[in-house]
């Protein structure tokens, strides 16, 4: 019985942590409702995590008059971090993270195709690593990546990331033996899905369809509230899905890979400039279409044909009522957008049949992967709290 209690509590912990950490600040009342615990276990709770400092507790900005102030359940920053480091083609980015998700410190390095083993990666991830956790001056406890490639599940082995010529890479193993630390590895794109449900225009919608487009294409499923990873964790390979029969070749062997139509050499050839072009001017460029709605429509113009079409599909297979598009797609102008979405509300069955599927922007940008590798992390930090 004794075991069962401490169990029922511990799930109680790691529920009101969670919910501190997604929801940011609350009250002991709302905590309660929310939790669907009793005032005194709530109570109980907050008093506990407070002494270990875990959270906090402050007078709300609005308290007035007499009596006792009402007081606000705030989940301390710094006394739960965690490592993201997002693995891309071209660059690397660290960043130490707060409990609620603050950043508290951040880099980002440059990776030229002469550095991309999996060896020279893993050596700069731990030294760079080794900076930030100096910097960040506290106890990080969990490390999240996100790479560019299909994961197997069962033990965290790159099984496939094509774009830096990886195979059966164990990551996992690697970085966590460099860093002492525990380690959590997961698709980039399908961590961006879990950074918009945690973070961004998804938290209200129970069936999302995340789109991601650098070098390569993929996505992920949210469905009823919940992520898809299928059994082999190959769910979201949408960057494979052939939408033109008559298209480019793509690495996988196929012809007309929706990747090789929407992604970043597809953007490119649409504005003109090289493939290689710097990631933050790439996005400049982008951006700067808004100021110009026709010019913008007509520039990505092909994009926005393939885009469309492709989104069709997944509202037809999937049902998704939110449609997002991250990654360099959540840089593409809003004029853009709208004519994608009124094309996927129109061509697609599925989408004509209910309410119509919206298609939007990702606020979180280029940096929703990071920010999902974060989110993983903290997974698994807060289920041993």
């Amino acid at each position: 019985m004794r075991n069962f209690s401490s169990d029922v509590r511990k799930r109680n912990r790691t529920s009101l942590l969670r919910h501190l950490h997604l929801q940011g600040p609350t009250t002991r009342t709302a905590l309660s409702e929310a939790l669907d615990l009793n005032r005194s276990t709530i109570k109980s709770l907050v008093d506990e995590l407070t002494e270990e400092g875990l959270v906090d507790e402050s007078a709300t900005s609005g308290s007035r008059g007499a009596g006792r102030p009402s007081l606000l359940v705030v989940p301390g920053t710094r006394s739960t971090t965690v490592l993201a480091i997002d693995i891309r083609i071209n660059s690397v980015s660290t960043a130490v993270v707060g409990l609620g998700g603050e950043v508290l410190v951040e880099q980002r390095w440059a990776l030229p195709p002469h550095e991309r083993s999996p060896a020279e990666v893993c050596a700069r991830i731990a030294r760079r690593a080794a900076e930030a956790l100096s910097e960040a001056d506290h106890r990080v406890r969990a490390v999240g990546i996100s790479v560019p490639g299909v994961v197997r599940r069962t033990d965290s082995v790159v099984r496939d990331a094509p774009n830096l010529g990886w195979n059966d890479v164990p990551l996992r193993e690697r970085v966590s033996e460099a860093l002492g630390l525990p380690v959590e590895i997961g698709n980039d794109a399908e961590l961006g899905a879990l950074a918009e449900g945690a973070r961004g225009v998804g938290r209200t919608d129970s069936d999302v369809a995340y789109v991601y487009a650098d070098v390569g294409v993929g996505g992920g499923v949210v469905s009823r509230g919940t992520s898809v990873f299928g059994p082999r964790n190959h769910v979201g390979e949408f960057g494979h899905m052939v939408v033109r029969h008559d298209g480019r070749a793509c690495y996988c062997g196929c012809e007309g890979c929706w990747e090789t139509e929407i992604g970043r050499a597809a953007l490119t050839r649409a504005l003109g400039v090289p493939e290689d072009l710097d990631d933050g001017v790439l996005v400049r460029r982008l951006r700067a279409l808004a100021a110009d709605p026709v010019s913008g429509r007509a520039a990505l113009r092909e994009p926005a044909r393939w885009l469309a079409l492709g989104l069709c599909n997944l509202v037809n297979v999937l049902g998704a009522e939110l449609l997002v598009l991250g990654g360099l797609l959540a840089e593409l102008p809003p004029s853009v957008v709208a004519g994608v979405e009124e094309a996927v509300r129109t061509r697609s069955i599925v989408s004509k049949a209910t309410a119509g599927a919206r298609v939007v922007r990702s606020p979180l940008g280029t940096r929703a992967t990071l920010i999902g590798a974060a989110e993983l992390a903290f997974e698994r930090t807060l289920s041993s709290r």
